[in-house]
Parts: C-alpha cells; sequence; structure tokens
C-alpha cells in the first residue's frame, strides 16, 4: 500500500520539497549527493539503464551506499522513473509480458533501495484504441500489483503530453485506467506540467491554472497525486509535443509555477525538475532553475 500523504493543506510556511532527476553514473548514492550539492531535498532516479531491458543485479553495497548517501544527506523523497521501453498498454503480447516482467523489476529493485514512488508512462496503445489501451494497462497492472504484493512502492501513473498514440494525455484517461484497477487504491499519480500544458489544459494566471487543477481533482482527486514534474514547455498549449524547457524560459512562463509552487495543497508533494541539464554563464541549470523556483515563493 501507498505510504500515507497528508490530504489536507499544508501551511505556506512549510517550504516547497524540490528535487531533480539526477544520473546513477558512478553509483546511485552519486545521485543523492549530487541533488542535494545543488541544494535539492528530493531526488529522481533510474534505478537501472533506462535504454535496456536487462537490469544487473543490485548488491548489498549497491544499496548500502545508496541508503548512507540518504541517511548523510536527510533527502526526504526518493523517486524513480520507470524505462522508456515499457508500454503496459501495447497490443502486442510479447511486448506486453517483457513491459509487466521489467515492471515487476523496476518496483522490486525500487523496494530493495528504499525508494518510495515509481513513475510510469501509462503507454501506447498502438492504434488499437484508447480503450482497448485502458484495458490493457490495467490488465498489466493487476498483474504486477499481485507480483508485488507487500512491496512499499507506489507505482504513480504520469499525465502525457499526447504525441502519437499515448495514453494519459487526457485525465480521462487516467481516470478509466483506475477504474479498471482491482486494486487502485494501490496506485498513484504524477503530474508533470510540460505534459499537461502540451496536452491542452491551460495554466495561465487568468483562471486557467485554477480550472486545469480543478478537472484534475475532478478526473483523478487530488488525493491521489504524489509527485509532480516541473518543467516548462518548449511548444505551445495543446501542440502534443513533449520538450521540456528551462523554468520560465518556455511557453508556460513563470507565472503558473509561482501559483503552484505556493499552493498550500501541493506542499508535501516532491516537486522534481526534468529540465535540461548543462552549465551556461558558470551556473549548473539545476541550481538556476530551483532559485527561480524558490524566488517564486511568497514571503
Amino acid at each position: 500500500m501507498p505510504r500515507p500523504r497528508k490530504t489536507q493543506p499544508v501551511s505556506p510556511a512549510v517550504p516547497p520539497r524540490f528535487g531533480a532527476h539526477m544520473s546513477i553514473a558512478g553509483g546511485y548514492e552519486r545521485a543523492v549527493h549530487s541533488a542535494h550539492a545543488i541544494g535539492f531535498n528530493a531526488v529522481q532516479l533510474f534505478t537501472k539503464n533506462n535504454n535496456q531491458w536487462r537490469a544487473p543485479a543490485l548488491t548489498d553495497d549497491h544499496v548500502a551506499r545508496f541508503r548512507s548517501a540518504v541517511d548523510e544527506t536527510g533527502i526526504v523523497d526518493l523517486v524513480s522513473h520507470a524505462s522508456y521501453l515499457i508500454n503496459l498498454a501495447s497490443p502486442d503480447d510479447a511486448l506486453w509480458e517483457k513491459s509487466i516482467d521489467a515492471m515487476v523489476v523496476e518496483v522490486e529493485r525500487c523496494a530493495t533501495l528504499g525508494i518510495q514512488d515509481l513513475v510510469v508512462h501509462p503507454g501506447a496503445h498502438m492504434d488499437s484504441g484508447e480503450e482497448a489501451g485502458m484495458d490493457r494497462v490495467a490488465a498489466a497492472l493487476d498483474r504486477i500489483l499481485g507480483r508485488t504484493e507487500g512491496r512499499r512502492v507506489t507505482i504513480d501513473l504520469e499525465t502525457t503530453a499526447g504525441q502519437g498514440t499515448c495514453l494519459g494525455h487526457r485525465f480521462e484517461h487516467l481516470r478509466g485506467i483506475l477504474d479498471r484497477v482491482t486494486h487502485s487504491a494501490a496506485l498513484g499519480i504524477c503530474g508533470d506540467t510540460c505534459h499537461i500544458f502540451a496536452a491542452g489544459y491551460s495554466l495561465d494566471g487568468g483562471g486557467g491554472y485554477d480550472e486545469t487543477i480543478q478537472q484534475l481533482d475532478g478526473a483523478v482527486g487530488l488525493h491521489r497525486l504524489r509527485v509532480w514534474h516541473v518543467n516548462d514547455s518548449c511548444r505551445d498549449c495543446g501542440s502534443r509535443v513533449d520538450r521540456h524547457a528551462g523554468i520560465g524560459a518556455g511557453r508556460i512562463g513563470l507565472e503558473p509555477f509561482r501559483r503552484l509552487v505556493n499552493d498550500p495543497r501541493f506542499r508535501h508533494l516532491p516537486m522534481i525538475l526534468e529540465t535540461p541539464k548543462g552549465i551556461e554563464e558558470g551556473e549548473e541549470l539545476d541550481a538556476r532553475n530551483l532559485r527561480t523556483l524558490r524566488q517564486l515563493i511568497a514571503t
């Protein structure tokens, strides 16, 4: 079952919990230390090579060094992202079964490392149709939950931009999947600002933000939200193209992020940056985006 989340708004005096997706090159502990060095108190990582199905075994040393890094740094939120190779909506039986097996491995690795949340895209129906795709995702999740019962890891279905035949760009897709899963109480939702915007939901300050959050609440319930991916968008609202930009450097602009980071309903959730990496003018872009988000917090 998911770890408990507060369902009541948190005091605005409580600072948001910001993090970023960090590389595990050089060891899982490196992702934790890298996040802490920039000033984050949350981190997201892959638990295996994202571009390969194969997952080398976790050793006791891997786990010990990772947990030691978490204890040393005080990182409070640990999130993993499942491989993009996984397609739980696939009509192809071989890929579908392979995706289920891969998700079971992902959950088990998270449980071993002590990672609380595993984010996954619902998948692409590959022209089989949205209803068939949602049936397929739900059946896969039932299999996965059954095989990983007792693991203290929450699978979070992510909102998507809607490229190709991907499910999740309408909040109703997430609702449809949850309604079909036998033990849906064990599942959460990950909201991605870039994806939501690219899918056609407005986040502007003229009422768009409030309307979109209301629609999300009506479809899946804000109590299911466990993670935010905080990304600006290189493309316009409704483009259905997934291209992330730095905070305030894209088409969303700063105001929606000001609303998000000051929204007391989300102060208890990790807000993870998946913005472009690199260094500009001597400053790491993760540090710049973190600074921008912190400057938006009302004092």
